[in-house]
């Protein structure tokens, strides 16, 4: 057993350890190793079991596991980054970019979010033969491919659409999806221990008998063209990084389809979605020959854990975003102190204060150097904000009505007397709409 930088509560850290030797255990998993980070730190880290059960080799939180399906987690920022670079929108034809690919209704966004309708892997029995088609061949073949749903109709996985959006990064990245990655990604970040296939200090994965104490070397399969849908390798420590990054990527976290009907999982662009109770969650989880993962973080309170072993049949009882919930529960932010702020700006005085739009009031406050908007005692999950963008014209920026403008209306002495919110009038008394 190794444990690295026990900087965690005591009582959760014990927590999150019987979790891991339990796991290890029911899985069963020659190995498994685990992390607990808030933000960019990683709190604790642990691992339990042999990287390597022929050589004896122990696991540690160093070692390396693949990450299959995670790294579609990458591939998605870097379609974004090919976005903010002007080289597509995320509602373009897949077909734009790859015309061998295009069928109507297939867009960059839906292939990013699961909801392209397209058949889940290549065409084949790939995963019997474990011959991954190469470039050429999965171009080639795919007209074999079915259209299993009708575009944007329900959620339905598809590691074949994202070979296809690794094909879209290379074809206008003018480089290999993976070399991308690594220029774009991988190195800006510092997360040196993740690789395309395995690297130093890599766990072998394993076929764990059901019967038996026998675990049974598994391949390493060459992924070839469905690499961008599953092929990297990484650390804990590296993933934490990783998952700290992905938090403040708002975009990414927009629901575009729920993928059960509880509503408790849904997808972002390329992420899962979790909803347990009031608390949200994030991430990614992956199974590949041999190997299992599992990334998971609350943004609210800006805590997540990572799990990797060396099996690809684990524990089906465990419950990766129940342990993040339990460690967010217990490392609950606390808020920071109230601290006088900068003055408020002239053309804002006499905008302060309550306005009233149909019928309830809302309160129009300069907090942390911003114009807010907030109706009292509301939970509110996204702060209201706006940005200045011109006299008397402001722009909402995050929270409700994002993007609508706010217009101030002052009379012939200068005095703000009504505000257009999203073209609604605000008074400062109450009246019916139309009055």
């Amino acid at each position: 057993m190794h444990s690295e930088s026990l900087s965690a509560p005591e009582s959760l850290v014990a927590e999150l350890r019987r979790e891991l030797i339990k796991f290890q255990r029911e899985s069963p998993a020659p190995s498994a190793t685990a992390a607990l980070f808030r933000e960019d730190e990683v709190l604790w880290a642990e691992s339990i079991g042999l990287a390597d059960v022929e050589s004896g080799r122990e696991a540690t939180p160093d070692s390396q596991y693949a990450i299959a399906s995670i790294t579609k987690t990458f591939i998605a920022r870097a379609i974004l980054l090919l976005r903010e670079e002007g080289e597509l929108s995320l509602d373009d034809p897949l077909g734009a970019h790859v015309p061998e690919a295009a069928r109507e209704g297939v867009t960059i966004r839906r292939a990013l979010a699961h909801a392209s309708g397209v058949q889940r892997e290549p065409p084949g029995e790939v995963w019997e033969s474990l011959n991954m088609p190469d470039r050429e061949t999965l171009l080639r073949t795919l007209g074999d491919a079915e259209q299993v749903l009708e575009p944007g109709r329900q959620w339905h996985y598809s590691n074949l659409v994202y070979a296809l959006l690794g094909e879209v990064v290379a074809r206008l990245a003018g480089m290999p999806a993976e070399q991308f990655v690594e220029e774009g990604i991988l190195r800006p970040l510092g997360l040196e221990r993740t690789t395309w296939g395995p690297g130093a200090n890599a766990a072998t994965g394993y076929f764990v008998d059901r019967f038996a104490d026998i675990a049974v070397p598994e391949p390493v399969v060459d992924k070839k063209a469905v690499a961008p849908a599953g092929a990297l390798w990484s650390t804990v420590g590296d993933l934490a990084r990783w998952g700290a990054f992905l938090m403040e990527r708002e975009e990414m976290h927009a629901v575009q389809v729920m993928a059960d009907e509880d509503w408790l999982l849904g997808w972002g662009l390329g992420l899962m979605l979790h909803r347990r109770g009031e608390r949200l969650f994030a991430g990614h989880d992956g199974g590949t020959v041999g190997h299992a993962s599992f990334l998971t973080y609350a943004r609210r309170e800006k805590v997540g854990t990572v799990l990797l072993t060396n099996t690809e049949n684990p524990s089906m009882s465990f419950d990766a975003v129940a342990l993040t919930d339990r460690a967010a529960e217990t490392l609950q932010l606390e808020p920071e102190p109230w601290q006088p702020g900068d003055p408020v700006p002239p053309e804002l005085e006499g905008v302060l204060g309550i306005w009233w739009g149909e019928g309830s009031d809302w309160w129009f406050e300069w907090r942390e150097g911003s114009l807010e908007a907030r109706r009292p005692g509301r939970r509110v999950l996204t702060r209201t904000l706006f940005q200045k963008e011109a006299e008397d014209v402001y722009r909402t920026v995050s929270g409700r009505e994002q993007g609508e403008l706010l217009r101030i209306v002052r009379n012939e002495s200068g005095q703000p007397v009504k505000l257009y919110w999203a073209t609604y009038p605000f008074t400062r008394t109450a009246a019916p709409l139309g009055r």
